[in-house]
């Protein structure tokens, strides 16, 4: 895990959720692969064997259509009119791979939103945009009704880590957004949570 340079300043960003009418950002944000190996973010909404036959231009078409059914799925950064970042955010229940893992289970039966999925592109990465995109979904978050929100970050035994393992997010950029660990079922892999009006 690289650590920011603190001369970095962080570059103006806006953010845009994913509607059909930003789909073409999305396109261009995640490019041929998908983000990573063909996922267009259906890792954590489809059962394994399902991900599995639909990897790549099958889950851009089921992403499309949950896009197209007017579904609450993600925020992207935006810097000069490109996209440049990715958080996955949605109720809870819309992970169903989340309550079949042994680590990220739920809980309790609180309704909760979740952020189980960050994506910057190369160029942007160690320059704070996964912290400032963080905060964001957070508001967007409870904006849309959110009492609390959820993340499932890697907490590195080392300090550095390949970026493509980092994709839940860091630990640490969940820390200094205000989330606080409410279970570690793996000593890697803490639930971390943030409560409205915290």
């Amino acid at each position: 895990m690289k650590k920011i340079n603190p001369q970095i300043q962080i570059p103006n960003l806006s953010y845009q959720p994913l509607t059909l009418e930003s789909w073409v950002q999305f396109e261009k944000l995640f490019g041929e692969k998908g983000a990573c190996g063909g996922c267009w973010c259906m890792w954590w909404r489809l059962k394994r064997s399902e991900y599995e036959t639909s990897k790549g231009e099958g889950n851009k078409n089921l992403m499309k259509a949950l896009v197209g059914a007017g579904d609450t799925l993600g925020l992207m950064a935006i810097h000069q009119n490109n996209p440049i970042g990715w958080c996955a955010l949605s109720p809870r229940s819309s992970f169903p791979v989340l309550d079949r893992s042994r680590v990220l289970k739920k809980v309790d039966d609180l309704p909760v939103w979740s952020l189980p999925c960050l994506f910057i592109i190369k160029d942007f990465r160690n320059q704070g945009i996964s912290s400032a995109l963080v905060n964001e979904a957070v508001k967007y978050c409870f904006n849309q009704g959110a009492k609390i929100v959820e993340a499932y970050p890697v907490q590195p035994k080392k300090d550095r880590m390949p970026d493509v393992f980092a994709w839940t997010g860091l630990y640490s950029t969940f820390v200094k957004a205000g989330f606080k660990e409410v279970a570690r079922r793996s000593e890697t892999r803490p639930i971390m949570r943030k409560y409205a009006g915290m």
